[in-house]
Order: structure tokens, then sequence, then C-alpha cells
């Protein structure tokens, strides 16, 4: 059975469908998927090994100019790629407009996806030609996982899901003796930043442990905030240089735990069975937080970061340590 998967960003809600795909691979034995995903995260469907081929789109890149001849040629190039293909099932993961109007309408094959009470642009449904409800109030991996088990009709299991990419990490791990930890201190919006004086005092808190701390960073704005961390910390903090997603899941999946604010890095931990403090605002864990093991969640009071204390998350990381 050839299924294909639209799910093209952000990088959490990526990470969030590898689930769905063990459940149907251990229940399907004979499915393989290819999967539409933005550029920009075109690795993640690819560490998964039930997918046979990842199709890159680029909306967000196109969008910015989208008339322009190339990005003309970019699109129908795009679209005679994805009609190449006949699926037995087709399953839209997104459940936006743009996905479904400029992507699943366009592939051949039956059209899965969420009925207009469970999708959150219910119009996107329109373009489906099987609908199925999914109960909003779950968290996002268990309402994919269903929506597969319901588009390819298995029994989904009881069992935590299974992300299934922790093992394509095992072999190249860092060679690095020193056991180390992960902040995870960039995200995209403000009201998830904990503050920078936060997290100086937390890696003044891990100084005594001899544990060194790893900062990755995407943008130079962050970059700037990594090296602002740092200072004064030389010995036991360093900022890592620029990486590509590949290159940091593999030293994620080294280090011996990870404190990050809530962003695509911190589901990617996760994804990858690291022990993972993820601290939170105005976002419900309940909904979209840390799936998997050892995941732990600190919630702010009055949904503020700064309420959030670095003893607090010490406490917690000492069980790790």
């Amino acid at each position: 059975m050839r299924v294909l998967v639209v799910k093209t960003s952000s990088m959490g809600d990526i990470l969030h469908s590898l689930p769905a795909l063990t459940d149907a691979a251990y229940n399907l034995p004979n499915i393989s998927f290819d999967w539409v995903v933005e550029e920009n995260f075109a690795q993640i469907p690819s560490w998964h090994f039930a997918v046979n081929q990842v199709i890159p789109v680029a909306i967000r890149r196109w969008r910015k100019n989208w008339f322009a001849k190339a990005i003309c040629q970019e699109r129908h190039d795009f679209i005679n790629t994805l009609r190449r293909q006949h699926y037995d099932v087709i399953i839209d993961a997104q459940g936006l407009i743009k996905s479904a109007f400029l992507i699943t309408r366009k592939a051949r094959g039956i059209k899965h996806g969420l009925d207009r009470k469970s999708i959150k642009e219910p119009i996107a449904s329109w373009f489906y030609d099987v609908k199925h409800n999914v109960p909003k109030q779950m968290h996002a991996i268990e309402r994919i996982r269903l929506l597969f088990a319901k588009s390819l009709q298995y029994t989904l299991p009881d069992s935590m899901g299974d992300y299934a990419i922790a093992r394509h990490f095992l072999s190249s791990l860092p060679n690095d003796n020193q056991q180390y930890l992960i902040f995870l201190h960039a995200t995209t919006r403000d009201e998830k930043h904990w503050s920078e004086d936060a997290w100086r005092k937390l890696i003044k808190l891990v100084e005594p442990t001899g544990l060194k701390i790893k900062l990755p960073w995407g943008a130079p704005h962050e970059q700037a905030r990594a090296i602002r961390l740092a200072q004064g910390f030389q010995q036991h903090v360093e900022v890592l240089p620029k990486l590509s997603l590949s290159d940091i899941a593999t030293i994620i999946a080294g280090a011996k735990a990870v404190v990050s604010v809530d962003t695509g890095l911190s589901h990617l931990t996760a994804a990858l069975d690291r022990p993972n403090i993820t601290l939170f605002g105005k976002t419900d864990p309940n909904l979209i937080g840390g799936y998997g093991k050892n995941q732990f969640s600190i919630i702010s009071d009055e949904k503020c970061m700064q309420t959030i204390q670095a003893e607090q998350v010490y406490k917690q990381l000492v069980s790790f340590l």
C-alpha cells in the first residue's frame, strides 16, 4: 500500500506525525509512505523507516514572490512530481486551507482528512473524499494517530506512540566522553522566552556538577543570546556553531538531559527519547506538550514565564543527574 502524507510544517507538528506512521507500519506491514513537507524540514521524515520518498514543498518561500517566473516553474515541477504517483490513500494531517487547496486536491488518490467539526480550518475539509471525526481535546500526537487509524482502517494501539527515529542516530552519537546538558533557549514568540537572568542562574546552579552545557542556535539574534548566556562561563558552557537539523539531532541524542522552552527542538528531544524539562507559559502542555519517555513540564504561574524560578528547574534536573 502506497500512502501520501501531507504535513508540511511546523517542526513540532511534523514530529507529532511520526508515531502514526509507526502504528501504521506495524499494523500494515506492506505499507510505505511518501511525505510532502516544507523544504526546511525535509530531513525529518527521512529519518523514519517507513518513509519511501520525501517531496519538498516551499509554500513559505514561494508566497514571498508568488508570480515570479522561477517560482512558477518550481510550483509546476512540484505538481508534476506529486501527480507522478497514484496513491491508495492520501492523508492530509495539516488541516489547513492552503495545504488542502494547493497540495492535497492535486494529488491522485482517495483523500482523507478531518471533518469540519474536528479541523482547524473547516473549509479545508471540502477537499477531502473521506472525512473523519477526531476529538479536539486530545494530545496532538494522539489525534494524528487516530486520524491515521481511521483512514487506514486498523485499530489504534493502546500503547504510547513510538516516533521510531532515535535508532537513526544511535550509530552517529558524538565522540565526546564528557557528559553534557543542552539548554534550548531559543523560540519564535516573545511570551515563550525565559529571561536571560533565569538561564544564567540555572547555569550557575549546574556549574558545580561538572557537566558541560551546550547552547544551540539557528538565527543570528539567537547566537547573540547564546553568547550572552555563556559570558563568564567559558569553561562550563559551549556555544555551538550553526548546525544542520540532523547535526543538532545527533547532539541532542547524546545529551544526558535537556532543558527547553516551548520550541520545535523540544519536540525533537522528546522524539529522540532524551530526558527533557520543558518550560511553559500560555501553552497547554496537555494538548501539545512533550510526549514520550522522561518528558516533564514546568508550567508557569499566571501563564507568565518569568514566574518560573531557576531553583525550581534545577530541582527537577537533579533527578536526571
